[in-house]
């Protein structure tokens, strides 16, 4: 059914899947957006100053990815 480079993705579209699903829950779903601009503005400052740097990840052990990024750099 499968061949093996779909297999490989797998594991990105788990991942993707759950962002998206995150997204919806947190944002988009909590209002109700009159233009696409506003919703993409919306978007934009969700993933690029809440979700990167600010919400905790249980993926990466309860730490931000930016934070986690600074802790793998050091290591």
């Amino acid at each position: 059914m499968f061949d093996e480079s779909q297999r490989e993705l797998f594991p990105i579209m788990k991942v993707m899947e759950s962002f998206y699903r995150t997204l919806k829950v947190e944002l988009i779903y909590q209002r109700k957006y009159e233009t696409g601009i506003e919703a993409q503005r919306d978007i934009f400052e969700y993933i690029e100053i809440f979700y990167n740097r600010e919400r905790l990840h249980s993926s990466i052990g309860y730490h931000s990815p930016e934070e986690y990024e600074k802790m793998t750099m050091v290591a």
